[in-house]
């Protein structure tokens, strides 16, 4: 697996992580979590919880995929969030367990889906996007071997983060 080839085991929540903030990586990581009754992460679960109930949710390997649906005859796994604002975190994600069901020779194809939004995004695995995440996963694995997380930097998801008041209090 790819978490095999690090030092440290790698999540698609820490691929999510990465591409918001690598701070919250580091936290993360090291069993910091953030606050769980922040309204942005209950809005999270709730949508999560009352979208595409009829669909299956599965936990495989060191991945929890949202959604499993045959789609054309293909397999077709699904990540569910409550807005398209970090888009590329999600696509990331979902880029990242496409790669660990290929490794188990599970061939599928990914959509990103914002139920909010009524949107809906295609992710193939691309040669492209397996070079990103390959150098992702190793950068990941360098800032959770660090002694003390990286220093706080200002980002745009740092209003509505819930690790906010821990690193601006």
């Amino acid at each position: 697996m790819v978490s095999n080839k690090t030092k440290h085991k790698i999540t698609g929540t820490l691929i999510w992580y990465y591409y918001i903030c690598q701070r919250e990586v580091w936290l993360m990581s090291h069993s910091i979590e953030p606050d769980q009754e922040n309204p942005y992460i209950e809005l999270g679960r709730l949508i999560e919880e009352e979208s595409y109930s009829r669909d299956k949710r599965i936990h495989f390997s060191e991945i929890a995929i949202d959604l499993v649906k045959t789609k054309d005859g293909n397999i077709c796994v699904g990540e569910i969030k409550k807005s398209s604002r970090a888009e590329k975190s999600a696509s990331m994600q979902l880029a990242f367990y496409l790669l660990e069901l290929e490794e188990y020779g599970i061939t599928a194809k990914g959509e990103l889906l914002f139920p909010k939004e009524k949107k809906k995004v295609d992710i193939v695995l691309t040669e492209d996007l397996r070079n990103e995440l390959t150098q992702a996963i190793f950068e990941i694995d360098s800032i959770i071997g660090q002694l003390k997380p990286p220093p706080v930097k200002k980002c745009k998801y740092c209003t509505n983060c819930a690790y906010n008041e821990f690193c601006w209090a």
